[in-house]
Protein backbone atom coordinates (compact mmCIF):
# COMPACT_ATOMS: atom_id res chain seq x y z
CA UNK A 1 0.00 0.00 0.00
CA UNK A 2 1.18 3.61 -0.97
CA UNK A 3 2.13 5.88 1.93
CA UNK A 4 -0.64 7.96 2.19
CA UNK A 5 1.35 11.02 4.36
CA UNK A 6 4.83 11.47 3.39
CA UNK A 7 7.56 12.36 5.16
CA UNK A 8 7.25 15.72 6.48
CA UNK A 9 3.76 16.84 5.66
CA UNK A 10 3.07 19.83 6.77
CA UNK A 11 -0.56 21.19 7.96
CA UNK A 12 -0.17 23.84 5.66
CA UNK A 13 -0.25 20.91 2.60
CA UNK A 14 -3.02 19.38 4.11
CA UNK A 15 -5.35 22.82 4.66
CA UNK A 16 -4.84 22.60 0.63
CA UNK A 17 -6.70 19.19 0.44
CA UNK A 18 -10.21 18.78 0.08
CA UNK A 19 -12.27 17.63 2.72
CA UNK A 20 -13.09 14.43 1.15
CA UNK A 21 -9.08 14.13 0.13
CA UNK A 22 -8.48 14.58 4.12
CA UNK A 23 -10.99 12.02 5.06
CA UNK A 24 -9.61 9.38 2.49
CA UNK A 25 -5.68 10.27 3.53
CA UNK A 26 -6.44 9.85 7.62
CA UNK A 27 -9.13 6.66 6.82
CA UNK A 28 -6.12 4.94 4.46
CA UNK A 29 -3.43 6.00 7.08
CA UNK A 30 -5.51 4.61 9.88
CA UNK A 31 -6.10 1.30 7.88
CA UNK A 32 -2.16 0.88 7.43
CA UNK A 33 -1.26 1.82 11.32
CA UNK A 34 -4.14 -1.12 12.05
CA UNK A 35 -5.40 2.05 14.19
CA UNK A 36 -8.60 1.39 15.74
CA UNK A 37 -8.43 4.15 18.13
CA UNK A 38 -8.07 6.68 15.15
CA UNK A 39 -11.61 5.31 14.08
CA UNK A 40 -13.23 5.45 17.54
CA UNK A 41 -11.85 9.05 17.85
CA UNK A 42 -13.46 9.86 14.67
CA UNK A 43 -16.88 7.94 15.82
CA UNK A 44 -16.86 10.34 18.82
CA UNK A 45 -16.08 13.53 17.02
CA UNK A 46 -18.90 13.07 13.99
CA UNK A 47 -21.96 14.01 16.87
CA UNK A 48 -20.00 17.23 17.62
CA UNK A 49 -19.05 18.29 13.80
CA UNK A 50 -22.72 17.47 12.55
CA UNK A 51 -23.81 20.11 15.52
CA UNK A 52 -21.30 22.79 14.43
CA UNK A 53 -23.03 22.20 11.09
CA UNK A 54 -26.61 22.96 12.47
CA UNK A 55 -27.81 19.37 12.54
CA UNK A 56 -28.64 19.15 16.26
CA UNK A 57 -31.13 16.43 15.58
CA UNK A 58 -28.45 14.62 13.85
CA UNK A 59 -25.87 15.42 16.74
CA UNK A 60 -28.36 14.12 19.03
CA UNK A 61 -28.42 10.23 18.31
CA UNK A 62 -27.69 7.81 20.77
CA UNK A 63 -24.28 6.41 20.81
CA UNK A 64 -25.28 3.36 21.97
CA UNK A 65 -26.88 2.42 18.75
CA UNK A 66 -23.68 0.77 16.69
CA UNK A 67 -26.05 0.98 13.29
CA UNK A 68 -26.32 4.84 13.74
CA UNK A 69 -23.04 5.19 14.00
CA UNK A 70 -21.49 2.91 11.40
CA UNK A 71 -24.01 4.68 9.37
CA UNK A 72 -22.71 8.20 10.17
CA UNK A 73 -18.89 7.13 10.03
CA UNK A 74 -19.04 5.56 6.20
CA UNK A 75 -20.92 9.45 5.43
CA UNK A 76 -17.58 11.36 7.69
CA UNK A 77 -16.11 11.78 4.57
CA UNK A 78 -19.07 13.66 2.72
CA UNK A 79 -20.76 17.29 2.40
CA UNK A 80 -20.35 19.86 5.78
CA UNK A 81 -19.60 17.14 8.42
CA UNK A 82 -16.60 16.27 5.83
CA UNK A 83 -15.51 20.15 6.20
CA UNK A 84 -16.60 20.11 10.08
CA UNK A 85 -13.98 17.36 10.69
CA UNK A 86 -11.21 18.55 9.01
CA UNK A 87 -9.04 19.86 11.37
CA UNK A 88 -9.63 16.15 13.36
CA UNK A 89 -7.85 14.96 9.84
CA UNK A 90 -5.14 17.79 9.35
CA UNK A 91 -4.51 17.11 13.49
CA UNK A 92 -4.06 12.94 12.41
CA UNK A 93 -2.41 13.59 9.50
CA UNK A 94 0.35 15.82 10.53
CA UNK A 95 1.09 13.67 14.12
CA UNK A 96 1.36 10.71 12.48
CA UNK A 97 3.46 11.90 9.40
CA UNK A 98 5.87 9.38 8.19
Amino acid sequence: MADVTPEGAKQDDLSNLSSKELHDRAMDLAKQRHDVGFLWDLLRAIPAAAAATGEVDRAEFDLFHGLSLLREFTHAGEGEVADALRPFYIEYLTGHAR
